[in-house]
């Protein structure tokens, strides 16, 4: 009797994941995630409930025509939103009726013949985050296989819910997180397909770089449909939420772990719309750029603001984002003022002075101290503008803002 194709698929992925569990090749990570991936995910913007395909369709058709993939941003992400409301009856995973009638393959090859990567969130435990009962527990096997047939790039893992308990870890162990993860890792690399791994799990584990590519050190960010996105927690907050320096804060105590293969998420992008002023929005980007951080767009490029597009196409703040020397983090701070810093390839090094008071202040940096030379030259990389060799700097603040730096 002919075996089905996917039957023998998801055999053979048992077969090979029964071997003894060792963490996943360190050069096949290093080559799927050199450097932080850049792309676009749909939930800041549109969430769970506003997604479907023509949406999805046009937004791989704006980042075409604007130019962001070729800017680098070529990863289409599909978060919460795009399954049914319950499983197959295999525990196979279907595509939502009437919101993606024609199938995650058909947007697979759609997002391909752009030029794009296209990818999906899921979930381990029984539930997603809206507690529909379409997880992966004990469907791995088969869900992976899925994923391989459909031509999918890039999984995000979403811990969400194990039981329907309300409880902080929504029913989760410990050791039902590190089997769970563990398991999908395994599947994934060895499925007979190159799928970038990113572990949604809402704060590091010592275990995340050895088995994925990326993962998310803290919780979600703030975002329009959700209270809006806001720099400072006394900003304007709702519980749950993080700003963005609560989340820069969180993900600069990892930063000694990423590299190779392996690079910490703080989440993705709140930029555009979402609520903050164009400032902290450049502030925003520069602290994911510093600190090697995916550059995830969780905008709407099919409607982008001339700001918005400025930021987000700067390549020189995108060079500082991929190069892969290291993740840069704070060296300095005093008040509301701060200083961060990732070294570059070529004796290069990137600073950005941060102010994160609304009121007026001045940063004064040693480029000695900081290059152990006694001068550096210095060009500014939002305005592009050669500030010339020096010995010390001081820039002054009138309000909240950021001076984002080539030290050269």
């Amino acid at each position: 009797m002919k075996v089905p194709f996917d039957i023998k698929r998801i055999f053979l992925v048992a077969v090979l994941c029964a071997v003894q569990v060792i963490p996943v090749s360190g050069q096949k990570k290093a080559e799927l995630a050199p450097a932080p991936i850049m792309g676009w995910n749909s939930w800041n913007w549109f969430r769970k409930d506003s997604i479907n395909e023509t949406i999805v369709r046009e937004v791989i058709d704006a980042m075409e025509r604007t130019g962001l993939r070729d800017l680098g941003y070529n990863y289409v992400v599909v978060d919460g939103g795009w399954r049914d409301v319950k499983l197959g009856e295999k525990g196979e995973l279907l595509s939502h009726p009437e919101k993606f009638p024609s199938g995650m393959k058909a947007l697979a090859d759609y997002a391909h013949s752009k030029g794009f990567k296209f990818g999906v969130h899921t979930v381990p435990g029984y539930y997603d985050c809206g507690c529909d009962p379409v997880g992966g527990w004990g469907h791995e096997a088969l869900q992976v296989a899925q994923f391989v047939d459909w031509g999918l790039d890039y999984i995000k893992l979403d811990r969400c819910r194990f039981t329907l308990d309300n409880g902080p870890d929504k029913g989760w162990s410990e050791e039902n997180v590190h089997s769970a993860y563990l398991k999908w890792s395994k599947l994934l690399h060895d499925c007979g397909r190159d799928i970038t791994f990113t572990i949604c799990a809402y704060k590091f584990r010592d275990w995340y770089p050895d088995w994925c590519n990326f993962a998310r050190t803290t919780g979600d960010i703030g975002l329009r449909l959700n209270g809006g996105a806001f720099f400072e927690r006394a900003d304007r907050g709702r519980k749950g939420l993080n700003s963005v320096m609560e989340i820069a804060e969180i993900n600069n105590k990892w930063a000694d772990r990423a590299g190779n293969g392996y690079w910490n998420d703080p989440d993705a992008l709140a930029l555009g719309e979402q609520g903050m002023t164009e400032e902290e929005q450049r502030a925003h980007f520069a602290l994911w750029c510093i600190m090697s951080a995916p550059l995830i767009l969780g905008n709407d490029p099919r409607n982008m603001q001339p700001y918005e597009w400025d930021i987000i196409s700067n390549r020189d703040a995108i060079s500082v984002n991929q190069d892969a020397t290291e993740q840069g983090r704070r060296i300095w701070k005093e008040g509301d003022c701060e200083v961060w810093k990732k070294n570059l390839s070529g004796g290069k090094c990137a600073l950005l002075l941060l102010n994160r008071a609304k009121a007026p202040a001045s940063i004064t940096i040693d480029l000695k101290e900081i290059t152990g030379h006694k001068s550096a030259r210095l060009t500014d990389i939002y305005t592009h503008k050669k500030i010339g060799r020096k010995s010390s700097y001081t820039v002054q603040f009138t309000k909240r803002d950021c001076q984002f730096i080539i030290v050269k």
